[in-house]
């Protein structure tokens, strides 16, 4: 059925444009689990834009960490771009041109100013800093990347939740290298996407190469080599992509990334680009082995895309269940009685203290109803205490259908062999 909107006004009594009417909706729907775990929202006036609330912040950031950590460990810098750059930078790269009518122009306020520009990307900071310096071979491959966040003025109608956004944040990054040094590149970011994906709980994608689209920069010699080299590549890594005409972007080719989730959906997340335009449209250039200047190629990458929106197709896929270590909230503390109440603010304390994400749930409903609450916000371990535990120094520990009793630090010590960060 269609979806309804409806202009109610939630539990923060904000107005919030993204809240569906529910009746017949799929509770499984990303805005459904998000309005029930209380992740986020977005006021009516403005749409397409993200409010995030703690615990939608909290996975947030946990997932930008554990990308954060791969792809230092891969050797690139991180960096950070502004977000608002001259026109004049965007008509010099193309993008002007291409998606100007999708940017956020900001006209310059008096006579003689400069128009500038909220950014949609960004490669082209990332040749800035590149340029900023005099580069030799030896700096080569230079890997950069960036939480880039990027602003598209997209029509308010397309929006969709965390799906579809005009602002939103994505692991961008940028391999600046000798053309020579493009294959061992792509393979060893194909590597880091299985990792990441199998990690994620995704151990099937699609691949496909878009090649050449009818509007494009550069000249056919280039495509021909860029899109070869990427066909290349992709071949060497044990892909077999499907070509897909017309769908590159307008520098370069592209190899294209599909996760399928539970439900046998595909979602485009993952890219990496082969672009032979861009650095030479910037004035990019490296001194070669020979004393020479030379101009280098540049793989635009991302894992998972906009963040936000990665967010929204694993909620859906892990059905509210995030793994141990997304969760925003990791476990729920429950004192049976008032009595057992301060034991219960001492493992508080103590689940805090070992970097765990607890909640105490005292409320003056009885137990049964409180756990009816636990599951409702869908958190993954309990700890029950009552009078019996207070009495002999434990807890009791329930993950799933079992449980186990512990004392507080061996408690503790077992969710931290569980709640560990993936290494791939």
């Amino acid at each position: 059925m269609p979806l309804k909107r409806t202009k109610t006004m939630n539990k923060n009594n904000h107005k919030d444009l993204d809240i569906p009417q529910e009746q017949g909706m799929d509770p499984l729907d990303h805005r459904v689990l998000a309005r029930r775990l209380d992740l986020y929202h977005i006021e009516e006036d403005a749409p397409g834009m993200i409010y995030w609330h703690a615990a939608g912040w909290q996975i947030y950031r946990e997932l930008e960490d554990y990308i954060r950590g791969r792809m230092r460990g891969l050797g690139y810098g991180e960096v950070r771009s502004p977000q608002l750059l001259p026109q004049s930078l965007w008509e010099a790269s193309g993008h002007w041109e291409k998606f100007g009518e999708n940017m956020f122009a900001v006209p310059a306020r008096e006579e003689g100013g400069r128009d500038m520009a909220l950014k949609p990307m960004s490669c082209p900071c990332h040749l800035q800093i590149f340029n900023s310096d005099l580069r030799s071979w030896r700096d080569l491959p230079m890997r950069i990347a960036e939480f880039g966040q990027c602003h598209r003025d997209e029509a308010s109608g397309s929006m969709h939740g965390l799906m579809r956004t005009k602002a939103f944040e994505q692991d961008d990054a940028h391999v600046i290298c000798d053309p020579g040094q493009v294959r061992g590149e792509v393979a060893r970011f194909v590597e880091l996407l299985k990792e990441v994906y199998a990690a994620l709980g995704f151990a099937d994608f699609e691949v496909a190469l878009s090649l050449r689209p009818e509007k494009r920069a550069g000249n056919d010699a280039d495509w021909d080599h860029a899109e070869q080299e990427l066909l290349g590549a992709a071949l060497s890594c044990g892909l077999d992509p499907k070509l897909q005409l017309g769908e590159g972007a307008f520098y370069g080719p592209k190899l294209e990334f599909a996760l399928r989730d539970k439900k046998g959906r595909s979602w485009q997340c993952g890219t990496i680009q082969l672009d032979m335009v861009l650095p030479g449209r910037l004035g990019a250039s490296y001194v070669g082995k020979d004393g020479a200047k030379h101009e280098p190629v540049m793989l635009h990458h991302a894992v998972l895309g906009s963040l936000g929106r990665f967010i929204g197709i694993l909620l859906e896929h892990c059905e509210g269940r995030l793994p141990l270590w997304l969760a925003p909230v990791q476990v729920a503390v429950l004192p049976i009685g008032d009595d057992q109440r301060d034991a219960a603010v001492d493992v508080m304390d103590q689940l805090r203290a070992a970097g765990l994400r607890p909640a105490l749930f005292d409320q003056s409903e009885g137990l049964g109803r409180r756990i009816v609450m636990v599951r409702d916000q869908l958190i993954p371990v309990q700890i029950v205490i009552g009078k019996l535990e207070v009495e002999r120094g434990e807890v009791m520990l329930q993950i799933g259908g079992g449980k186990e009793a512990l004392s507080p630090a061996a408690a503790i010590a077992r969710m931290g062999e569980l709640v560990g960060v993936p290494k791939g």
